[in-house]
């Protein structure tokens, strides 16, 4: 029999808050991270708004390796992770590093190294690149900074499936741990805010002007944002044997590409339905089991209606009556980390029965009728939650968490 996992520790770095309780205080609450973007000029571009971390300070976890020569999305990934293993209350000391594995999504791995070697060639001044750009550039870098910081020595992984990456890793670790090849896995994403993902959105019309409405008739699109989350995945009989804190069991996955257009989702939705559908099977649960559902919830206009169609395809009438919200209204879209954190959105719902909202909901759409928790948390039992998420390509990827019971 295959084993079962649990998520015992969660560390996230966001726009709204960093660690586990700074988080999900702000996620009730409904704080916002949008604002005018700091990290560069934006002067011509015809939007200005981002979701960036502020104030984030890399030496305070990154204490084995040199912080200055790590990205930043390895900056945010290593302190996702010790964030993680600290709320696990694990000892590092205490581990077989060969036992514990690494597995990471992103988009766009380290984008801001690219930028830095494409300014250099175009000042004429490729002199002043040097060696440790391909130290730093490469996206599996991340997950193996994570491991030589920790000096975990396990499974490593990097997943660069776009802003379903977060959910393709933990389903990774999933398996790794219900396979017996790993004690321990620290799963999630990290994606740092990037030039080269601003102005690509911004060319395709896709960023909000002002704030991110999912599902709202009057939305406008996206926010570009950045950030990271790590997940500390376990065999259920360790967590149990240790007296760990068990915020949620996995239960199951399920992936499927749209194999239809490179940016625009499938017309009816197919794709996101399989996933849906094949994560409930490979779960053993019943659509009407299901009390929550993490959306994708991006704030496009195509994104939201079609999420809304595959939820329907899939839930029939019970997707009336159950609580759907997308914390992108807060966050914006962190891309590699997105999923990543909508996961401990999940896990964090399941364990404390609340909700958190969709912000800056002003008026209904009628192609958009279920219910979206607007602008307020919600006190609801979460026995069953779902995470959604979607990417460029096609890909496609839900993954289901459950309230323990051992």
């Amino acid at each position: 029999m295959r084993r079962r996992v649990a998520v015992t520790g969660i560390g996230v770095v966001t726009s709204v808050g960093t660690g586990r309780e700074q988080f999900w205080e702000s996620m009730l609450a409904g704080r916002c991270g949008v604002s005018p973007v700091e990290c560069f000029d934006t002067s011509s571009y015809s939007v200005h708004r981002g979701a960036e971390v502020k104030e984030f300070c890399a030496k305070k976890f990154v204490l084995k390796l040199d912080a200055a020569q790590l990205g930043r999305a390895s900056q945010f990934a290593v302190a996702a992770a010790r964030l993680a293993l600290e709320d696990a209350r694990v000892r590092i000391d205490s581990l077989d590093p060969g036992r514990v594995g690494v597995s990471l999504g992103t988009t766009s791995g380290e984008p801001q190294e690219i930028e830095r070697f494409d300014d250099s060639y175009m000042s004429r001044e490729l002199n002043k690149v040097g060696a440790e750009f391909i130290a730093r550039y490469p996206c599996h870098m991340i997950s193996a900074h994570v491991a030589s910081e920790l000096n975990f020595s396990g499974i490593n992984m990097m997943i660069p499936t776009a802003c379903a990456a977060g959910n393709y890793a933990i389903a990774y670790a999933f398996d790794t741990l219900r396979a017996g090849r790993a004690d321990l896995m620290l799963a999630g994403g990290s994606d740092a805010f990037s030039r080269i993902t601003y102005t690509g959105f911004a060319r395709l019309g896709a960023i909000a002007p002002e704030i991110c409405q999912p599902f709202d008739r009057h939305r406008k699109g996206m926010i570009p944002g950045e950030g990271a989350s790590v997940l500390v995945l376990e065999p259920l009989e360790r967590a149990v044997e240790r007296g760990a804190r068990i915020y949620a069991e996995v239960t199951g996955y399920g992936l499927s590409c749209d194999a239809h257009h490179m940016t625009a989702a499938h017309p009816t939705g197919d794709g996101a339905a399989r996933a849906m559908q094949q994560a409930l099977a490979e779960s053993g649960i019943r659509p009407e089991d299901v009390s929550y559902i993490s959306a994708h919830g991006t704030g496009t206009p195509t994104n939201d209606r079609l999420e809304t169609v595959a939820v329907k395809r899939v839930f029939q009438e019970t997707a009336y009556s159950i609580p759907i919200s997308s914390v992108k209204s807060m966050l914006g879209h962190t891309m590699g980390a997105a999923s990543a954190i909508e996961a401990a959105v999940c896990a964090l719902s399941v364990f404390n029965d609340r909700i958190p909202p969709t912000i800056n909901f002003e008026e209904p759409d009628p192609d958009c009728d279920l219910d979206y928790v607007p602008n307020y948390a919600r006190e609801h039992r979460v026995n069953v939650a779902m995470n959604n998420a979607y990417a460029f390509g096609g890909n496609n990827a839900s993954l289901v968490l459950k309230k323990c019971e051992v």
